[in-house]
């Protein structure tokens, strides 16, 4: 009896528990409350937070034979990040890139951050293939920041780069304001922009088409994504497919962030999370982030200045890929100026384009690499 009992107490998750598995699991709590209690991006913050207590629980469950290997597999195989695209493209509105095409401008000047990030991140020791999956972090786009990490193989630092794009993603109404009213002065958060034309149904079905071709022309390595996004697009615009949008956009999207949440906060063990180069990276994702947003203000603040005061500045933040968060921001922080300031749609097409823009850098550096 005695021997069973001593069997049985040694099976509990108290005799395996370091210092750092409690660490860890009081790190995932805290990460369940910002998305319970604070709403900060719950549909990713959730599963990742449970994902992150499970693994630090019973470290079983991430190795071969585990249920949650499996899922980070799909992630390896670059699979989940792809559908993640493919439900984005389903659900977002292109129309405003399309009204203005000048929004490119500013999704292009948010991706600063990830170069500016890039070689910051080889003078604090990373080598190029290393400074190049940490710097996408500062696209604010999680299923890239994976992708990318893959693709250079980098699957050690797979767990912190996810983890922290993803809560910057969620923390981007927090992060993003105070740079915004730092660069901006209240006359240029004031400004009304006009209202977008409409964009014909023609449009809105060449669009993915031809962005596809000349992307992944340019760069075939963004296939997986630019091709998922533009696929998504074109169900949701074509509007002979009905099925298939709706079915990209709610029921294979939610199963696929589960999976991929879930998957991502398993990486977050204490043996692979508590180190100095975990540190480094979330020090030199929330630098590339806060650059990036830097970037498309001052990009934004230099077209308000050519076009005479027609563009609001504001909306240049929106260049990062966090959608449709970011583009809520630019609204809510203009709105604050002038109640009746309505920018939201405007800053849809720099957040589309960023999405793209993240894509792209992406497909730059595994160009470069030779992947």
């Amino acid at each position: 009896m005695g021997e069973t009992l001593s069997n049985l107490a040694h099976q509990t998750a108290f005799f395996s528990l370091s210092l750092g598995n409690v660490l860890m699991i009081a790190v995932a709590l805290v990460l369940m409350y910002l998305a319970i209690v604070k709403e900060y991006e719950p549909l990713l913050l959730l599963p990742i937070s449970f994902g992150m207590l499970l693994v630090n629980l019973y470290p079983p469950i991430m190795e071969e034979g585990g249920l949650l290997y499996y899922f980070f597999m799909l992630d390896e195989w670059t699979i989940l990040p792809s559908l993640i695209f493919l439900g984005v493209g389903a659900l977002t509105d292109f129309g405003p890139l399309i009204a203005n095409p000048k929004s490119f401008l500013l999704g292009a000047a948010a991706q600063f951050g990830v170069f500016s990030a890039f070689f910051l991140a080889m003078l604090m020791g990373f080598n190029d293939a290393q400074a190049a999956a940490v710097s996408i972090i500062g696209g604010a786009d999680g299923p890239t920041s994976i992708f990318l990490a893959m693709k250079l193989g980098q699957r050690e630092l797979m767990g912190p780069i996810a983890v922290a794009a993803y809560s910057y993603m969620s923390l981007v109404p927090i992060i993003q304001p105070p740079i915004m009213r730092a660069l901006t002065t209240e006359k240029e958060r004031k400004i009304k922009m006009e209202q977008l034309r409409d964009v014909s149904k023609r449009e809105r079905i060449i669009f993915p088409i031809i962005v596809t071709i000349i992307v992944c022309t340019l760069l075939p390595s963004t296939a997986p994504l630019i091709g998922m996004l533009m696929l998504g697009n074109l169900f949701r615009e074509s509007g002979v497919v009905r099925q298939l949008q709706e079915t990209a956009s709610n029921a294979l999207m939610y199963i696929v962030v589960i999976l991929l949440g879930t998957s991502v906060g398993a990486t977050t063990s204490a043996e692979a999370f508590l180190k100095w180069t975990t540190i480094k990276i979330v020090i030199l994702g929330l630098i590339a982030f806060a650059f990036g947003t830097a970037a498309g203000v001052l990009f934004g603040k230099l077209m308000c200045k050519l076009t005479g005061g027609k563009i609001n500045p504001l909306i240049g933040s929106a260049g990062v890929s966090a959608v449709p968060m970011a583009a809520r921001v630019s609204q809510k922080v203009g709105a604050e100026a002038d109640p009746t300031n309505f920018l939201l749609m405007h800053a849809m097409g720099p957040n589309v384009a960023g999405v793209i823009g993240t894509a792209v850098a992406a497909g730059v550096f595994m160009a470069i690499f030779g992947v």
